[in-house]
C-alpha cells in the first residue's frame, strides 16, 4: 500500500489538528496508508479516543523541531532528529512512500525536498506552485513560482512554465494550457531584462505562450499557468489574499451596519458561503513543490485539520495521475532534444 508521510509537527496547530488531518483523510479515501512523523508519545496522546485502522498509521520517532526562526539550510543539515529531517529521511529510502505534507517552516520544507529527496534531472530549480482560484466556477490557475526561487534566471522561468505545463495536463486534464507571463503590462515590450529574455525563450517554445499578462488578471480564468520569480510571485499571491480577506472583512461591517442590511445578508447568507468555499485554502489543499523526485505538498501554516486532509489527498491524487513520471519523461524529452540540436 502507497504511503504519504507526514510531518505532525511542522505548522501553528501541531501536533493535534495535524493528526485530525490525518484522520479525516484516512476516513475519506482507503488506498493509502500514513507515516506520521514526530515525537512518537505526544502523536499518542493525540491518538486517544479517535477512532481509526490502526493498520494503516505508523509513528515514526522525532524528537526534535524545526521552528520558523531557524535557518533553513543549516535547520535541515543539523537538526537530524527533527520531524521535518526525519520524515524526509523516510520519504528518499522507502519506495512506497510517495509523498510528504508539512505545514512547516517554507523554507525548511523547500530546502529539505531539495537536498534530501533531490531535483528531477534537467531541472535547474524547484518551484512552488499554488493553485488558485478564479471568477470562472470549477477553474483553477497555478502560479509558478510564488516564493521558492527570489532570483531567477530566464532559463529558469522557461522550467517554471514547463513544469505548469505538465502538470495541467497530467492533473487537471487541460490538454493545451494557457501560460501567461507576469509583467507591468500585456505589451510585448514591457518589462524589465528578466522578462524580455523569458518572453523571446517562451515564444520559442512548443508551449501554448499567450503573451505577458498584468497581475489583476491573474484570477480572471483566462491563463492556465501564470509564471513568475519567486519574488512577485510572492508579492502577487500575498496581495490576492489579502485583498479577499480584506474584501470580505469590509463586506461583513457593511451588510451589518444596520438591521435592514442585516435581513439583507441573511437572504444572501448561501451565497456568501459558497463565495467563502471557494476561496478558501481549507477546501483546495496546499502548494505543490514541483521539480523533485517525490511529491511535497506544502500546507498553510496555519492549516486545521480540514485543510491538512485536503494536502494529503492532493499527494494521493497526484500520484494516481502519476505527475512525477510525466515530468520525468518531459525533461528527459526535453533533454535529448537538446543533444540533438
Amino acid at each position: 500500500m502507497k504511503k504519504v508521510v507526514v510531518d505532525v509537527f511542522g505548522g501553528d496547530h501541531a501536533p493535534q489538528e495535524i493528526v485530525n488531518g490525518c484522520l479525516i483523510a484516512l476516513e475519506n479515501q482507503k488506498d493509502f496508508s500514513i507515516v506520521m512523523v514526530g515525537k512518537e508519545q505526544e502523536i499518542k496522546n493525540c491518538l486517544l479516543g479517535q477512532t481509526y485502522d490502526e493498520s494503516r498509521i505508523e509513528i515514526v520517532d522525532a524528537v526534535d523541531v524545526i521552528t520558523n526562526d531557524d535557518t533553513p539550510t543549516v535547520a535541515i543539515r543539523n537538526k537530524k532528529q527533527s520531524s521535518l529531517v526525519v520524515a524526509y529521511e523516510y520519504l528518499k529510502n522507502n519506495d512506497d512512500a510517495i509523498g510528504l505534507v508539512s505545514a512547516g517552516s517554507t523554507g525548511a520544507v523547500l530546502t529539505g525536498a531539495t537536498l534530501k529527496v533531490g531535483r528531477i534531472k534537467g531541472v535547474s530549480r524547484p518551484a512552488l506552485a499554488p493553485l488558485l482560484p478564479t471568477v470562472i466556477p470549477d477553474k483553477k490557475v497555478m502560479l509558478v513560482d510564488c516564493g521558492a526561487n527570489v532570483d531567477c534566471k530566464p532559463h529558469m522561468l522557461l522550467q517554471f512554465a514547463q513544469m505548469g505545463n505538465a502538470f495541467c495536463k497530467s492533473v487537471l486534464k487541460i490538454e493545451n494550457p494557457k501560460i501567461g507571463l507576469l509583467c507591468n503590462g500585456t505589451e510585448d515590450h514591457k518589462g524589465n531584462e528578466l522578462t524580455h529574455e523569458t518572453f523571446q525563450l517562451l515564444k520559442a517554445s512548443n508551449l501554448n505562450f499567450v503573451g505577458n499578462m498584468e497581475a489583476r488578471d491573474i484570477l480572471s480564468g483566462e491563463y492556465d499557468v501564470v509564471v513568475s520569480d519567486g519574488f512577485y510571485g510572492n508579492v502577487a499571491l500575498k496581495t490576492c489574499e489579502g485583498t479577499a480577506l480584506a474584501m470580505f472583512s469590509i463586506m461583513k461591517k457593511a451588510f451589518t451596519a444596520n438591521f435592514k442590511r442585516k435581513i439583507g445578508a441573511a437572504l444572501l447568507k448561501p451565497a456568501f458561503k459558497e463565495v467563502k468555499k471557494i476561496m478558501d485554502y481549507n477546501e483546495s489543499g496546499g502548494a505543490p513543490f514541483l521539480g523533485v523526485k517525490k511529491l511535497v505538498v506544502k500546507a498553510h501554516g496555519s492549516s486545521k485539520g480540514k485543510a491538512f486532509s485536503a494536502c494529503i489527498k492532493q499527494i494521493v491524487d497526484f500520484d494516481n495521475d502519476q505527475l512525477i513520471d510525466l515530468m520525468k519523461t518531459y525533461f528527459e524529452n526535453a533533454q535529448m532534444e537538446t543533444q540533438n540540436d
